[in-house]
């Protein structure tokens, strides 16, 4: 049973990496993550 567990968690995050990998070639994505960076690094300073 222990295998079997091991196994369908493997597959559950690989689809997870998958679907991220996914989302984030988006282009709006990609602009969202920039900004949301920017302005964590204008808070730091």
């Amino acid at each position: 049973m222990g295998f079997v567990k091991g196994l369908a968690k493997g597959a559950i995050v690989a689809k997870v990496v998958q679907v991220a990998q996914r989302e984030l070639r988006k282009p709006e994505n990609q602009r969202k993550i920039k900004e949301t960076v920017q302005r964590v690094r204008h808070k730091i300073r």
